[in-house]
């Protein structure tokens, strides 16, 4: 009998087309209310912390360099007062072998998908992971399929995206390219189910175990390199799983810095909107992947997400599209460091994170990416007059997203801007409360608080 391929008789296929490309039953893990076992989901992957490292180091991903931005931190200095402005290290990622940390992501999945006999696997991405996921296959032997929100409806393309693409196909990837909207998981599961291939998620436990390493690592490196450990870490983020993976990682190293969250603030504008696709300049680590992934992280392509945001985060800031550009040429030339964007996020937070701490603290920003053609500031920009943005310098305060880039006219102009975390709180909770009909259980409160980073009383008067 030939199968129903429609749109809705896919998606209500979804449960068991995911079961069937993850090898994961998510269903054990469920208390039949809010509250599932986090834990029990995170361990279920068969692989600890030193087994990981292991799968690593067979791909020789990882033991990255954590370099000290001497120039920067005293460009910090000038502007703070006088014995304030931490010392800035990053963390450089763009050194493993597909040029970021989402290969640690990769190399877990597709070490277990190898292991379990899948023929391939599929990732839908904007690039990055899709270039690790790609770097990953290659070095197993399997093939790779990469689907990727490219265009919109004029079948014009983001530059940053396009780039990412000719990475995937120099590691030897196909590429699919969609244009922005629903087709991109029906597309993904139809592959998914055509094909048996497994399904390299963003968010399962065994991505968000493999960047648990990352958090490991700056904790041993801190330790050997500076004598101490850092005071600050400060993570860009989108879906959440960078975040969550190096916070559980510094945890296993029993160590407990403020954990940072830095997105680009794109307020206003609509991911999966048409005409708005093409109006931002940065294809992740902004708010419209960074809120919504934050406080309700069962959007994502699994049906419970192991990237958990709001469990690690002690504050959450956002900085302008101007102030990313800018630093990333301060990178360029103050350090002779030229990387891309997505890091870049996390380094203007720390810049402006720096002033606020005495100099004898560390703050560490947890990742560098590569950059390329399509991915250079001068690229983007170029691309957002195209789109009918305005370029200028000034005051970034003064940036409206999807009509105006303002680059700082002085590095004192660098701010970033904290997040009502609380607000965040509220709203996971609240969201949780409506997907069940009965008053959440005992179990369900505590869930709750460890969800919220909050306590139990926080969880019972917001939901008053």
């Amino acid at each position: 009998m030939k199968m129903d391929n429609s749109f809705s008789a896919v998606m209500a296929r979804k449960p068991e087309i995911i079961r069937n490309a993850v090898g994961v039953d998510y269903s054990k893990f469920e208390s039949g209310s809010i509250a599932f076992d986090y834990e029990a989901m995170m361990a279920s992957t068969g692989y600890s912390l030193e087994d990981v490292i292991e799968i690593q180091r067979g791909f020789s991903i990882g033991n990255t360099p954590l370099i000290e931005l001497k120039n920067i931190t005293s460009l910090v200095r000038k502007l703070s007062k006088t014995g304030y402005g931490a010392r800035i290290f990053v963390k450089d990622e763009a050194a493993n072998p597909s040029g970021s940390f989402k290969v640690r992501r990769a190399a877990t999945s597709i070490h277990h998908a190898k292991r379990m006999g899948y023929p391939g696997a599929i990732s839908a991405t904007s690039g990055n992971y899709g270039a690790a996921v790609a770097s990953c296959c290659a070095k197993s032997g399997l093939p790779c399929i990469v689907v990727q929100e490219c265009y919109d409806s004029r079948g014009v393309g983001q530059p940053e995206i396009i780039e990412k693409a000719r990475k995937c196909e120099a590691l030897g990837a196909e590429v699919v390219q969609l244009s922005v909207g629903p087709e991109l998981f029906y597309t993904v599961l139809r592959m998914l189910e055509d094909t048996g291939y497994f399904n390299a998620s963003l968010y399962t436990a065994f991505g968000i175990a493999g960047i648990e390493t990352l958090g490991w690592e700056i904790a041993k490196q801190c330790r050997l390199e500076i004598g101490r450990e850092p005071d600050v870490v400060v993570c860009t983020n989108a879906g959440g799983g960078n975040l969550t993976g190096t916070a559980r990682g510094l945890q296993k190293a029993n160590c407990v810095p403020q954990i940072v969250a830095a997105s680009v603030n794109l307020k206003g504008l609509h991911m999966a909107s048409d005409t708005q696709f093409n109006k931002k300049s940065f294809t992740t680590g902004h708010t419209g992947f960074g809120m919504p992934f934050s406080t309700w992280p069962d959007r994502s392509d699994v049906p419970r997400s192991a990237a958990r945001p709001l469990r690690y985060m002690d504050r959450y800031v956002t900085v302008s599209q101007g102030e990313v550009f800018y630093t990333t040429e301060l990178l360029a030339r103050l350090e002779g460091i030229e990387r891309g964007p997505a890091g870049n996020t996390s380094l203007a937070a720390a810049i402006s994170i720096a002033q606020e701490l005495p100099e004898d603290q560390i703050v560490v920003v947890q990742e560098t990416e590569y950059t390329g053609a399509g991915k250079h500031g001068s690229a983007q920009l170029s691309f957002a007059r195209q789109n009918g943005i305005r370029v200028s310098f000034g005051d970034p305060k003064d940036e409206t997203a999807g009509e105006s880039i303002v680059l700082p006219a002085h590095p004192s102009l660098l701010h970033a801007v904290d997040v009502d975390l609380d607000h965040m709180r509220r709203s996971l909770i609240t969201h949780a409360a409506s997907t069940v009909e009965h008053a959440p259980t005992a179990e369900d409160f505590a869930f709750l608080a460890m969800e919220t980073k909050s306590n139990e009383a926080f969880v019972r008067g917001t939901l008053r």
